[in-house]
């Protein structure tokens, strides 16, 4: 698996995680769920994450700045949209590339 930002719902909390890795979605989801990352964290709160949007990425540092630029935006309709249309996340793609 090539590095990825990620989003994943939560309908207990009915609220949205974003992040980024270069290992598999499914594993980095089920963590999440297990709670591996520590109970401390966000998404400690819910065990019933699933994937909202998958953004492919460079490499991981690329996928970082995704999860950055998303995150700046603190917008759920941003995050809908993204997931919408496709022309939108070509451009945070491209926007990110440097």
């Amino acid at each position: 698996m090539q590095a990825a930002c990620y989003i994943i719902y939560s309908k207990k909390l009915d609220k949205f995680h974003i992040g980024a890795t270069h290992e598999d979605i499914n594993k980095r989801l089920e963590k999440h769920n297990n709670h591996s990352y520590g109970n401390h964290r966000f998404t400690a709160k819910a065990n019933d994450w699933v994937v909202f949007l998958i953004i492919e990425a460079r490499d991981y540092p690329h996928a970082i700045r995704i999860e950055r630029k998303i995150k700046a935006m603190k917008n759920r309709k941003y995050i809908h949209n993204l997931k919408k249309y496709p022309e939108l996340l070509e451009k945070i793609k491209t926007q990110t590339c440097t």
